[in-house]
Protein backbone atom coordinates (compact mmCIF):
# COMPACT_ATOMS: atom_id res chain seq x y z
CA UNK A 1 0.00 0.00 0.00
CA UNK A 2 0.98 3.26 -0.60
CA UNK A 3 2.70 5.78 1.99
CA UNK A 4 0.05 7.73 4.00
CA UNK A 5 -0.64 11.01 1.49
CA UNK A 6 0.79 9.86 -1.55
CA UNK A 7 -0.15 7.26 -4.15
CA UNK A 8 2.52 5.75 -6.30
CA UNK A 9 3.05 8.19 -8.73
CA UNK A 10 3.61 10.67 -6.44
CA UNK A 11 0.11 12.60 -6.34
CA UNK A 12 -1.98 13.59 -3.67
CA UNK A 13 -4.15 11.05 -1.73
CA UNK A 14 -7.61 11.60 -0.38
CA UNK A 15 -6.30 12.22 2.92
CA UNK A 16 -4.11 15.00 2.54
CA UNK A 17 -6.60 17.21 0.77
CA UNK A 18 -8.82 16.57 3.73
CA UNK A 19 -6.24 17.70 5.98
CA UNK A 20 -6.28 21.16 3.71
CA UNK A 21 -10.06 21.37 3.88
CA UNK A 22 -10.18 20.75 7.62
CA UNK A 23 -7.26 23.24 7.96
CA UNK A 24 -9.00 26.05 6.14
CA UNK A 25 -12.30 25.77 7.46
CA UNK A 26 -10.96 25.66 11.19
CA UNK A 27 -9.21 28.67 10.73
CA UNK A 28 -11.80 30.59 8.76
CA UNK A 29 -14.23 29.35 12.30
CA UNK A 30 -11.66 30.69 14.73
CA UNK A 31 -12.00 34.20 13.20
CA UNK A 32 -15.56 34.40 12.82
CA UNK A 33 -16.42 32.92 16.29
CA UNK A 34 -14.39 35.80 17.34
CA UNK A 35 -16.13 38.82 15.61
CA UNK A 36 -19.67 37.15 16.29
CA UNK A 37 -18.89 37.15 19.79
CA UNK A 38 -17.82 40.64 19.81
CA UNK A 39 -20.91 41.86 17.36
CA UNK A 40 -23.46 40.12 19.95
CA UNK A 41 -22.21 41.66 22.73
CA UNK A 42 -22.42 45.12 21.07
CA UNK A 43 -25.87 44.58 19.42
CA UNK A 44 -27.14 42.71 22.22
CA UNK A 45 -28.39 39.77 19.54
CA UNK A 46 -29.59 36.21 20.59
CA UNK A 47 -29.11 35.30 17.26
CA UNK A 48 -25.28 36.43 17.07
CA UNK A 49 -24.15 35.07 20.12
CA UNK A 50 -25.94 31.77 18.86
CA UNK A 51 -23.62 32.02 15.66
CA UNK A 52 -20.64 32.74 17.61
CA UNK A 53 -21.35 29.49 19.74
CA UNK A 54 -21.92 28.17 16.07
CA UNK A 55 -18.68 28.79 15.32
CA UNK A 56 -17.09 28.33 18.49
CA UNK A 57 -18.14 24.19 18.24
CA UNK A 58 -17.15 24.61 14.07
CA UNK A 59 -13.67 24.87 15.76
CA UNK A 60 -13.66 22.57 17.97
CA UNK A 61 -15.12 19.99 15.62
CA UNK A 62 -12.15 21.41 13.18
CA UNK A 63 -9.84 20.50 15.62
CA UNK A 64 -10.92 16.99 16.40
CA UNK A 65 -11.00 15.72 12.64
CA UNK A 66 -7.56 16.82 12.35
CA UNK A 67 -7.03 14.76 15.54
CA UNK A 68 -8.56 12.38 13.75
CA UNK A 69 -6.56 12.33 10.57
CA UNK A 70 -3.17 12.46 11.96
CA UNK A 71 -4.05 9.33 14.39
CA UNK A 72 -6.09 7.65 11.64
CA UNK A 73 -2.69 8.03 9.13
CA UNK A 74 -0.52 5.48 11.83
CA UNK A 75 0.67 2.40 10.03
CA UNK A 76 -0.17 -0.83 11.23
CA UNK A 77 1.83 -2.84 13.78
CA UNK A 78 1.68 -5.63 15.98
CA UNK A 79 -0.80 -4.75 17.91
CA UNK A 80 -3.28 -3.24 15.60
CA UNK A 81 -1.95 -5.37 12.38
CA UNK A 82 -5.09 -3.79 10.49
CA UNK A 83 -3.97 -0.42 10.52
CA UNK A 84 -5.70 2.58 12.79
CA UNK A 85 -8.14 3.60 9.93
CA UNK A 86 -11.18 3.15 11.96
CA UNK A 87 -9.80 5.25 14.92
CA UNK A 88 -10.90 8.60 12.88
CA UNK A 89 -14.79 7.75 12.85
CA UNK A 90 -14.02 7.87 16.87
CA UNK A 91 -12.67 11.69 17.29
CA UNK A 92 -15.18 12.37 13.81
CA UNK A 93 -18.28 10.86 16.48
CA UNK A 94 -16.51 13.13 19.50
CA UNK A 95 -16.49 16.16 17.04
CA UNK A 96 -20.42 15.99 15.98
CA UNK A 97 -21.07 15.43 19.88
CA UNK A 98 -19.74 19.17 20.05
CA UNK A 99 -21.43 20.65 17.67
CA UNK A 100 -24.55 19.20 19.22
CA UNK A 101 -23.85 20.54 22.69
CA UNK A 102 -21.54 23.29 21.83
CA UNK A 103 -23.52 25.17 19.09
CA UNK A 104 -27.12 23.35 19.08
CA UNK A 105 -28.05 23.31 23.08
CA UNK A 106 -26.33 26.73 23.41
CA UNK A 107 -27.83 28.41 20.43
CA UNK A 108 -31.77 26.72 21.43
CA UNK A 109 -31.29 27.71 24.72
CA UNK A 110 -30.67 31.25 23.98
CA UNK A 111 -33.28 31.30 21.83
CA UNK A 112 -35.45 30.28 24.16
CA UNK A 113 -34.72 32.85 26.93
CA UNK A 114 -35.02 35.65 24.65
CA UNK A 115 -38.74 34.78 23.20
CA UNK A 116 -39.34 34.03 27.01
CA UNK A 117 -37.41 37.07 28.76
CA UNK A 118 -36.52 39.42 25.48
CA UNK A 119 -33.42 41.27 25.22
CA UNK A 120 -32.30 44.87 24.78
CA UNK A 121 -31.47 45.06 21.04
CA UNK A 122 -28.23 47.63 20.40
CA UNK A 123 -26.64 49.11 16.86
CA UNK A 124 -27.00 46.02 14.41
CA UNK A 125 -24.24 47.48 12.13
CA UNK A 126 -21.54 45.46 13.64
CA UNK A 127 -23.35 42.48 13.38
CA UNK A 128 -23.97 43.25 9.52
CA UNK A 129 -20.60 44.05 8.50
CA UNK A 130 -19.15 40.39 10.76
CA UNK A 131 -22.16 38.46 9.08
CA UNK A 132 -20.78 39.82 5.62
CA UNK A 133 -17.37 39.11 6.51
CA UNK A 134 -18.48 35.78 7.65
CA UNK A 135 -20.41 34.83 5.03
CA UNK A 136 -17.61 35.21 1.98
CA UNK A 137 -14.80 33.68 4.50
CA UNK A 138 -17.32 30.28 5.23
CA UNK A 139 -18.40 30.32 1.45
CA UNK A 140 -14.39 29.74 0.72
CA UNK A 141 -14.47 27.39 3.30
CA UNK A 142 -17.53 25.46 1.77
CA UNK A 143 -15.96 26.04 -1.81
CA UNK A 144 -12.79 24.10 -1.13
CA UNK A 145 -14.84 21.22 0.39
CA UNK A 146 -17.38 20.94 -2.57
CA UNK A 147 -14.01 20.96 -4.69
CA UNK A 148 -12.40 17.97 -3.01
CA UNK A 149 -16.39 16.00 -3.00
CA UNK A 150 -16.44 16.86 -6.64
CA UNK A 151 -13.23 15.94 -7.44
CA UNK A 152 -13.25 12.86 -5.42
CA UNK A 153 -16.88 11.88 -6.83
CA UNK A 154 -15.30 12.13 -10.85
CA UNK A 155 -11.90 9.84 -9.85
CA UNK A 156 -14.80 7.37 -8.90
CA UNK A 157 -16.80 8.03 -11.49
CA UNK A 158 -19.93 8.45 -8.97
CA UNK A 159 -22.84 10.73 -8.87
CA UNK A 160 -21.67 13.83 -6.40
CA UNK A 161 -24.44 13.33 -4.53
CA UNK A 162 -24.26 9.46 -3.98
CA UNK A 163 -20.44 10.02 -3.55
CA UNK A 164 -20.97 12.60 -0.64
CA UNK A 165 -23.90 10.29 1.14
CA UNK A 166 -22.14 7.18 1.07
CA UNK A 167 -18.63 8.76 1.03
CA UNK A 168 -16.32 6.69 4.43
CA UNK A 169 -14.28 10.57 3.91
CA UNK A 170 -16.46 11.87 7.04
CA UNK A 171 -13.95 14.75 7.88
CA UNK A 172 -14.90 16.28 4.05
CA UNK A 173 -18.85 15.54 4.83
CA UNK A 174 -18.62 17.07 8.39
CA UNK A 175 -16.74 19.95 6.83
CA UNK A 176 -18.37 20.51 3.48
CA UNK A 177 -22.36 19.90 5.57
CA UNK A 178 -21.58 22.36 8.54
CA UNK A 179 -20.29 25.56 5.96
CA UNK A 180 -23.50 24.78 4.36
CA UNK A 181 -25.23 25.14 8.23
CA UNK A 182 -23.49 28.19 8.83
CA UNK A 183 -23.89 29.97 5.96
CA UNK A 184 -28.04 29.06 6.32
CA UNK A 185 -27.52 30.35 10.05
CA UNK A 186 -25.60 33.61 8.95
CA UNK A 187 -28.62 34.35 6.91
CA UNK A 188 -31.07 33.49 9.98
CA UNK A 189 -29.25 35.44 12.37
CA UNK A 190 -29.37 38.42 9.98
CA UNK A 191 -32.75 38.03 9.25
CA UNK A 192 -33.67 38.07 12.90
CA UNK A 193 -31.75 41.04 13.00
CA UNK A 194 -33.44 42.60 10.49
CA UNK A 195 -37.07 42.38 11.19
CA UNK A 196 -36.03 42.67 14.90
CA UNK A 197 -34.55 46.07 14.01
CA UNK A 198 -38.07 46.40 11.74
CA UNK A 199 -40.97 45.91 14.41
CA UNK A 200 -38.95 46.39 17.45
CA UNK A 201 -39.36 43.05 18.75
CA UNK A 202 -36.97 40.83 19.83
CA UNK A 203 -39.19 37.72 19.24
CA UNK A 204 -37.28 37.28 15.37
CA UNK A 205 -34.20 37.37 17.14
CA UNK A 206 -35.14 34.98 19.28
CA UNK A 207 -36.74 32.20 16.40
CA UNK A 208 -33.51 33.07 14.37
CA UNK A 209 -31.61 31.42 17.92
CA UNK A 210 -33.86 28.25 17.96
CA UNK A 211 -33.80 27.56 13.91
CA UNK A 212 -30.09 28.12 14.05
CA UNK A 213 -29.98 25.52 16.96
CA UNK A 214 -32.43 22.61 15.13
CA UNK A 215 -29.88 23.29 11.88
CA UNK A 216 -27.22 22.73 14.14
CA UNK A 217 -28.75 19.65 15.78
CA UNK A 218 -29.83 18.02 12.46
CA UNK A 219 -26.09 18.34 11.03
CA UNK A 220 -24.82 16.68 14.30
CA UNK A 221 -27.30 13.72 13.89
CA UNK A 222 -26.63 13.08 10.45
CA UNK A 223 -22.64 13.40 10.96
CA UNK A 224 -23.22 11.05 14.21
CA UNK A 225 -25.18 8.74 12.58
CA UNK A 226 -22.96 8.38 9.29
CA UNK A 227 -19.53 7.91 12.02
CA UNK A 228 -21.71 5.28 13.78
CA UNK A 229 -22.11 3.14 10.81
CA UNK A 230 -18.50 3.48 9.84
CA UNK A 231 -17.69 2.24 13.69
CA UNK A 232 -20.34 -0.53 13.54
CA UNK A 233 -18.62 -1.76 10.44
CA UNK A 234 -20.50 -0.96 7.02
CA UNK A 235 -19.59 -3.10 3.58
CA UNK A 236 -18.97 -1.33 0.56
CA UNK A 237 -21.67 -0.12 -1.68
CA UNK A 238 -23.38 -2.36 -3.77
CA UNK A 239 -21.76 -1.59 -7.30
CA UNK A 240 -18.32 -2.03 -5.59
CA UNK A 241 -19.26 -5.08 -4.00
CA UNK A 242 -20.23 -6.47 -7.95
CA UNK A 243 -17.17 -5.06 -9.36
CA UNK A 244 -15.20 -6.88 -6.86
CA UNK A 245 -17.22 -10.51 -7.17
CA UNK A 246 -17.04 -9.67 -11.08
CA UNK A 247 -12.77 -9.40 -10.65
CA UNK A 248 -12.18 -12.25 -8.49
CA UNK A 249 -14.43 -14.35 -11.01
CA UNK A 250 -12.67 -13.56 -14.14
CA UNK A 251 -9.33 -14.90 -12.33
CA UNK A 252 -7.84 -18.52 -13.92
CA UNK A 253 -9.29 -21.58 -11.94
CA UNK A 254 -11.86 -19.68 -9.71
CA UNK A 255 -14.92 -21.01 -10.32
CA UNK A 256 -17.24 -19.62 -7.89
CA UNK A 257 -17.31 -16.69 -4.84
CA UNK A 258 -19.62 -19.04 -2.00
CA UNK A 259 -19.07 -15.61 0.52
CA UNK A 260 -18.16 -12.50 0.22
CA UNK A 261 -17.23 -9.87 2.93
CA UNK A 262 -16.01 -5.97 2.68
CA UNK A 263 -15.58 -4.02 5.44
CA UNK A 264 -14.46 -0.04 5.05
CA UNK A 265 -11.63 0.47 7.87
CA UNK A 266 -11.39 3.89 6.21
CA UNK A 267 -11.43 6.43 3.06
CA UNK A 268 -8.88 5.21 1.19
CA UNK A 269 -8.70 1.30 3.19
CA UNK A 270 -11.14 -1.38 2.25
CA UNK A 271 -10.51 -4.93 3.58
CA UNK A 272 -11.60 -7.94 1.46
CA UNK A 273 -12.38 -11.10 2.78
CA UNK A 274 -14.07 -13.93 0.57
CA UNK A 275 -14.35 -17.79 0.36
CA UNK A 276 -13.64 -19.09 -3.03
CA UNK A 277 -14.23 -22.56 -4.74
CA UNK A 278 -11.17 -23.63 -6.68
CA UNK A 279 -11.42 -25.34 -9.96
CA UNK A 280 -10.83 -29.31 -8.86
CA UNK A 281 -8.09 -29.42 -11.48
CA UNK A 282 -5.96 -26.15 -10.22
CA UNK A 283 -2.48 -27.57 -8.82
CA UNK A 284 -1.81 -25.93 -5.41
CA UNK A 285 0.83 -23.65 -7.31
CA UNK A 286 -2.32 -22.23 -9.17
CA UNK A 287 -4.52 -21.66 -6.19
CA UNK A 288 -1.33 -19.40 -4.90
CA UNK A 289 -1.03 -17.78 -8.17
CA UNK A 290 -5.02 -16.75 -8.38
CA UNK A 291 -5.11 -15.65 -5.38
CA UNK A 292 -1.83 -13.36 -5.90
CA UNK A 293 -3.87 -12.42 -9.25
CA UNK A 294 -7.02 -11.52 -7.80
CA UNK A 295 -5.48 -8.96 -5.42
CA UNK A 296 -3.25 -7.88 -8.40
CA UNK A 297 -6.19 -7.26 -10.50
CA UNK A 298 -8.72 -5.73 -7.22
CA UNK A 299 -5.97 -3.30 -6.44
CA UNK A 300 -5.76 -2.02 -9.93
CA UNK A 301 -9.51 -1.49 -10.42
CA UNK A 302 -10.03 -0.40 -6.91
CA UNK A 303 -7.08 1.51 -5.04
CA UNK A 304 -8.31 1.83 -2.22
CA UNK A 305 -8.77 -1.82 -1.48
CA UNK A 306 -6.18 -2.42 1.18
CA UNK A 307 -5.98 -5.89 2.33
CA UNK A 308 -7.59 -9.04 0.78
CA UNK A 309 -7.72 -12.27 2.28
CA UNK A 310 -9.18 -15.24 0.22
CA UNK A 311 -10.00 -18.90 1.90
CA UNK A 312 -9.93 -22.16 -0.19
CA UNK A 313 -13.86 -23.84 0.57
CA UNK A 314 -15.58 -26.47 -1.44
CA UNK A 315 -19.11 -25.67 -2.25
CA UNK A 316 -21.95 -27.52 0.20
CA UNK A 317 -22.60 -30.76 -0.97
CA UNK A 318 -19.18 -31.58 -2.54
CA UNK A 319 -18.16 -35.01 -1.37
CA UNK A 320 -14.34 -34.79 0.41
CA UNK A 321 -11.99 -36.48 -1.80
CA UNK A 322 -10.71 -39.94 -0.32
CA UNK A 323 -7.13 -40.09 1.62
CA UNK A 324 -4.94 -41.60 -0.82
CA UNK A 325 -4.25 -44.91 -0.23
CA UNK A 326 -7.87 -45.59 1.01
Amino acid sequence: MAEHGKTDNGTEKPGGESTFTVVVAAVANLGIAVAKAVAGVISGSSAMLSEAAHSVADTVTELLLLTALKRSGKPADATHPLGHGPERYIWAMLASVATFVGGAVFSVYDGVHTLTHGEELGNPLVSYIVLAVAFLLEGYSLRTGVKQVRAEAARLGAPVGRYFRLTPDTAVKAVVMEDSAALAGLLLAAAGLFLGRLTGSAVWDGLASVLIGLLLAYVAWVLGRSNAQLLIGRAVPAQMGEGVREELLSVPHIADVIELTTLIQGPDEVLVAAKIDFRDVASAAEVEWACEQAEAQLRERYPAVARVYLDPTPRRGRRRPAAAGG
